[in-house]
């Protein structure tokens, strides 16, 4: 697919990976259109990217996601790609009696029911595009789990699941459905939420990100994974234990 002359919608475009994805995408030639929860984020991002067009919503609100997709249709008949970016990614022990219910559901209503819910309201919009595409942001942890984070890492190997069997069932339409499986990222939220676990870790720029992104989405990939994350798919076949192993040594239980 060519990025260029485009109507895309980025969910959690307000900053790190899909703030930088619109800034490529707009400079490009696109139309792009950004989502978040945050409003102040919203309007910073509208403050570096004049161009972009930003809506507050929220994707683990069903309510909301129908609104969003009501407004855009109307002012935006041409989207015919959706990005579902949006994600949180919580350091978690489940071994911590503090942790309850809502601490687990919170992950999988944002990343996994989310991404979800958007293509089950886009779809049929998609599906009249004659060239349209969704690419869902899973991660390299789709493939090996990562122990501090075992939620996000089922949600994002829930995903990658999801965009396979959603792929092959959208075989023959107008839609692509691109995977896009990010390695560990130097973003805000990474390193805020894993200081000690990943502070010797080179992560990736996330312009770099961005761009493995796009080369791979011009180039007809389904499946993009940048860096680290091709590896952890390769050893998730030939050694998931050892690669299993290796992850969790950063892991540190909580002290009660």
């Amino acid at each position: 697919m060519k990025l260029k002359n485009k109507t895309i919608l980025i969910t959690g475009g307000s900053s790190g990976i899909g703030l930088e994805l619109a800034r490529r995408l707009i400079a490009l030639g696109n139309t792009v259109i950004i989502t978040g929860r945050d409003s102040e984020k919203l309007h910073a991002a509208k403050r570096v990217l004049p161009q972009v067009h930003a809506i507050q919503s929220d994707v683990s609100d069903a309510g909301a996601i129908a609104a969003l997709h009501a407004q855009v249709t109307a002012q935006f008949p041409a989207l015919n790609v959706l990005i579902n970016n949006a994600g949180i990614m919580r350091n978690l022990d489940l071994n911590d009696t503090r942790h309850g219910v809502a601490d687990i559901t919170r992950e999988i209503d944002i990343n996994l029911s989310g991404p979800l819910r958007m293509v089950q309201q886009f779809l049929p919009h998609l599906k009249a595009q004659k060239d349209a595409a969704i690419i869902n942001v899973s991660s390299g942890l789709a493939f090996v789990p990562f122990a501090s984070s075992p939620v996000y890492s089922a949600t994002k190997a829930a995903l990658h699941s999801y965009s396979q069997a959603l792929r092959v069932q959208l075989r023959g339409s107008s839609v692509a459905v691109i995977e896009l499986a990010p390695p560990g990222t130097e973003t805000p939220l990474f390193r805020d939420e894993f200081k000690e676990e990943v502070k010797d870790m080179k992560a990736m720029d996330v312009k770099v990100l961005a761009e493995h992104a796009i080369k791979g989405i011009e180039a007809g990939k389904l499946e993009i994974r940048p860096g680290l994350s091709n590896v952890l798919k390769l050893m998730s076949r030939l050694a998931p234990e050892f690669m299993l192993n290796q992850l969790a040594k950063s892991f540190r239980p909580s002290r009660m």
